[in-house]
């Protein structure tokens, strides 16, 4: 596996949090319409909250899925924040692939 983007927010950044979560959508949309996209997308702590029902960018990660990269939600972070019933996009998982994946990266962008 190449690039792997890992989100562990569902804002993007330290300080205002309005403008967290429109720095989220914007580069979500911007990597969806990149040239070279990552292979994954792996989210955790309230990251896996974007891949829920209602979430300002779950139709930007459902057609980043369409296009083929991969995307896993921590379960424990699913579970923490009560959301097993509604998550939309990708597929959760558990720490143990979140690790293989991690190792097996040959690139590994944190936001």
């Amino acid at each position: 596996m190449k690039k792997v983007v890992v989100i562990n927010s569902d804002k993007m950044g330290l300080g205002d949090e309005k403008l967290g979560v429109r720095l989220m959508g914007n580069f979500l949309k911007t990597l969806l319409n990149a040239e070279k996209r990552p292979q994954m997308l792996v989210l955790y702590n309230s990251g896996v909250k974007l891949t829920a029902k209602d979430s300002p960018v779950l139709e930007t990660l459902q057609s980043l899925e369409n296009l083929g990269v991969g995307i896993i939600s921590c379960g424990t972070c699913v579970n923490f924040y009560g959301l097993v019933d509604l998550i939309q996009a990708g597929r959760v998982s558990n720490m143990q692939e979140i690790v293989a994946v991690l190792t097996e990266a040959e690139n590994i962008i944190t936001l």
